[in-house]
């Protein structure tokens, strides 16, 4: 396999992965306006076991702003540089 389609399928790869992970942020953010906490909704439970992971380690690091979360904001604005760059370059090194 030539090493420009492996990069750039490894670039593509990284894209999409950053856009599943942002958007699956952004709908657990909207449906915790909705769907009460303690609720055993499936939905939930799954953006909660995609995302956890991600938001845990940014709200450790962030001071609390009383009920106003903005680890979910945080981490979308990281996976979007972090994956910006990523994706720039595998592309430059293919």
């Amino acid at each position: 396999m030539n090493s420009y389609v492996f990069f750039n399928y490894a670039a593509q790869f990284v894209y999409l992965l950053v856009y599943a992970l942002t958007t699956a942020i952004f709908l657990r953010a909207i449906f915790s306006w909705f769907v009460p906490p303690g609720s055993d909704n499936v939905i939930m439970r799954f953006l909660r076991e995609i995302t956890e992971p991600i938001l845990s380690p940014i709200r450790r690091v962030m001071p609390s702003m009383g009920m106003l979360d903005l680890a979910p904001f945080v981490a979308m604005i990281l996976l979007q540089v972090v994956g910006g760059l990523v994706t720039q370059t595998l592309r430059a090194a293919g």
